[in-house]
């Protein structure tokens, strides 16, 4: 859910109410964060699987932000 909402304001997805593809750096960078926190409240008690997984959309989202931002100041 965070995931989905992130890559919304990222501009990679359309919005679900209006299809319009909008970029606001900070409702994503709230997104990334509350996933961040998530991974350090549930150390611990994640599969494996579970870790990777948010590690890889962690840094999946993480990249596409810094590439986002970059758009927006260049």
């Amino acid at each position: 859910m965070f995931a989905s909402s992130a890559l919304i304001a990222l501009g990679e997805a359309p919005d679900p109410t209006s299809g319009e593809r909008t970029v606001d750096l900070d409702q994503a960078r709230e997104a990334v964060d509350i996933l961040l926190l998530l991974r350090e409240k549930t150390e611990g008690n994640r599969t494996e699987q579970e870790s990777q997984l948010l590690e890889e959309i962690l840094y999946d989202l993480q990249m596409r932000f810094v590439q986002a931002a970059q758009g927006e100041s260049g």
